[in-house]
């Protein structure tokens, strides 16, 4: 809860008024029993109407005064509350974005979401409505009971003899109340993930007629999430009538026994009514410690679900004084990668060495799982190498900020990703400042400018969540269009036009030459066709660097690439027969 007190700090003016404001309705509402009394003991001995009138009108303006000073104390508290939730939301943002890849494998979506909407709502309602009711019970109990024990010490004492059955209550249920409402909580992530991933994936969930077997399993996470529900639902049913029948309890005990005393003539009328008033001035916050308690635990549980994510350090940090990117030659230094370096993990890049220049284009090439998308995200430390050494002009990329350093790149990754937003603004996405010249060059460039003829609306058609209206090719030549319009130094093609036909791949790469010609290019491909050009070409296998050269070098080796080129010479053939 540590991090929650530096949020508090931030608007402990708020709070403090809030709490004033707070002492301000208490005293206001604590002196209208007592005036009570007074009006109730000059009818007793038949004292002037003039004098009922004076603490009528003062109870009434009493009671307007603090119905506005209590409104004045919810409204600094619960925007104190609300700007918390907002400065925690946007923080937990930032620090989501500045978490490595590796984070977001080990994380369900729809669970995260869950965290970032659900459990920052539970401690807003915490720190609003909770706080303000963790303020105003106490101070109504210490105000109550020094006024009784000011009228009558025996009827104070007996009228709460039923009290610490209350602090046993809360110290009982507690511990219940935030296991359970951790439970719920959890049980909601599960349920959203479910939700989420199959939103994602459902042209495979039909296209596998698995919709039964997904609602099944939707009906028993959702009855699991009802039971829990039901469980948190009953300790908070007990809670509250338990509250309740403890401030009936002391109401029963006051009337009782003053009523005896009253009898008896050793307790004054008045006296039992200012009693009973306060007590039930007391049945709110006594009914209250139920829900204050069942939403402190709430708050409670949520914001440790958010400090498990607050809690993640980026393992990849920019140093304190940054350089600018120069340009320069691109170097691998014996580099070494693996996933999970804390299991000692099998490594997936082993001794990784070559010297890329400034101009030159890099073809790397393989069989599938030989790590050459893996290789080209070290580039821009998507992932970080895990010995060795990357140098871009002699200076180790961990030199540059991880912004800068991305900024020198265009990186289009195997996986096509686009928002669901307009085309244009996703071209656009790398950049504030494209004008409609250079879109169309990419356009062109990325061989997309005949499918923008058909789109409805050209470059203002939504493409839909992760551009679901574009095929596979599409999507990847839009990707390639974005990179291009970055202008980077460095344009890293990480397999990009696998979903395009050879023919279309070929123009497009032609079309590029100019544009690499300019630039140091990094050329990921498992079409040998698409890499032939390349100035140097680096075969992998099983993670290791197993031949070099360019095309007509490594055909002369008859090694693996001469090996690939020949099958996918024979593919082509068979697909044109």
């Amino acid at each position: 809860m540590g991090r929650l007190k530096s949020y508090l700090w931030r608007y402990w003016r708020r709070y403090l008024l809030g709490a004033l404001c707070l002492f301000g309705t208490a005293t206001l509402v604590m002196w209208i029993p007592w005036w009570i009394r007074e009006a109730v003991r000059i009818i007793e001995h038949g004292g002037p109407v003039d004098d009922i009138t004076f603490y009528a009108v003062i109870i009434i303006l009493a009671a307007a005064a603090q119905g506005i000073i209590r409104t004045l104390s919810r409204s600094l508290i619960f925007n104190a509350a609300r700007d918390i939730e907002y400065d925690l939301r946007n923080d937990l943002f930032a620090h989501l974005e500045k978490l490595p890849i590796a984070y977001y494998h080990a994380q369900r979506t729809g669970d995260l979401m869950s965290r970032v909407i659900n459990d920052i709502s539970a401690v807003r309602v915490f720190l609003g409505p909770g706080i303000l009711n963790l303020v105003n019970a106490p101070l109504y109990y210490i105000y109550a009971v020094a006024l009784m024990l000011s009228m009558d010490v025996r009827m104070t004492v007996a009228s709460l003899l039923p009290s610490p059955l209350l602090i046993l209550a809360v110290r009982y249920f507690r511990g219940k109340v935030m296991k359970s409402s951790l439970e719920v909580q959890q049980q909601m992530s599960a349920l959203s993930s479910h939700v989420q991933e199959n939103l994602s994936g459902m042209h495979v969930i039909k296209a596998y007629a698995r919709e039964e077997s997904q609602t099944g399993q939707f009906a028993h996470l959702n009855d699991d999430y009802q039971k829990k529900s039901m469980e948190l639902a009953g300790l908070r049913g007990m809670v509250e009538p338990f509250m309740k029948g403890i401030s009936g309890l002391t109401v029963l005990i006051a009337i009782w026994y003053g009523g005896v005393r009253v009898i008896r003539g050793d307790l004054l009328l008045a006296d039992i009514v200012a009693f009973i008033a306060y007590l039930n001035v007391l049945a709110w916050p006594t009914a209250a410690f139920g829900w204050v308690l069942s939403n402190v635990e709430r708050g409670r549980a949520a914001m440790k679900r958010l400090e498990e994510i607050f809690k993640a350090e980026p393992e990849i940090v920019s140093p304190l004084a940054s350089l600018p990117v120069p340009p320069g030659a691109i170097e691998f230094r014996d580099v070494c990668f693996t996933y999970d370096r804390r299991a000692n993990g099998q490594a997936i890049l082993n001794d990784i060495n070559f010297t890329l220049p400034i101009g030159r284009t890099l073809a790397i090439v393989g069989r599938t799982g030989a790590g050459k998308s893996t290789l080209v995200q070290l580039f821009p430390r998507l992932y970080d190498r895990t010995a060795g050494e990357i140098r871009i002009a002699g200076r180790d990329i961990r030199a540059f900020s991880v912004a800068e350093l991305r900024r020198s790149l265009g990186y289009v990754p195997q996986d096509p990703f686009l928002f669901s937003t307009s085309l244009r603004r996703n071209l656009a996405f790398g950049r504030d400042d494209v004008s409609d010249q250079e879109m169309e060059e990419a356009i062109r460039l990325a061989r997309l400018d005949r499918d923008l003829e058909i789109f409805p609306q050209g470059l203002d058609t939504i493409v839909g969540e992760r551009g679901v209206t574009l095929s596979g090719g599409q999507k990847q030549r839009a990707t390639l269009a974005r990179a291009l319009l970055v202008k980077a130094p460095v344009l890293v093609l990480d397999d990009c036009l696998s979903s395009v036909d050879a023919e279309t791949e070929d123009r497009i790469l032609r079309g590029l030459r100019s544009v690499l010609k300019e630039r140091t290019a990094v050329i990921v491909s498992h079409r040998i066709s698409a890499v032939k050009e390349a100035d140097e070409i680096l075969v992998l296998d099983e993670g290791r660097i197993i031949e070099r050269g360019t095309h007509q070098e490594l055909l002369q080796r008859d090694g693996l690439y001469a090996d690939l080129f020949q099958k996918q010479q024979l593919t082509e053939e068979l697909e044109r027969i």
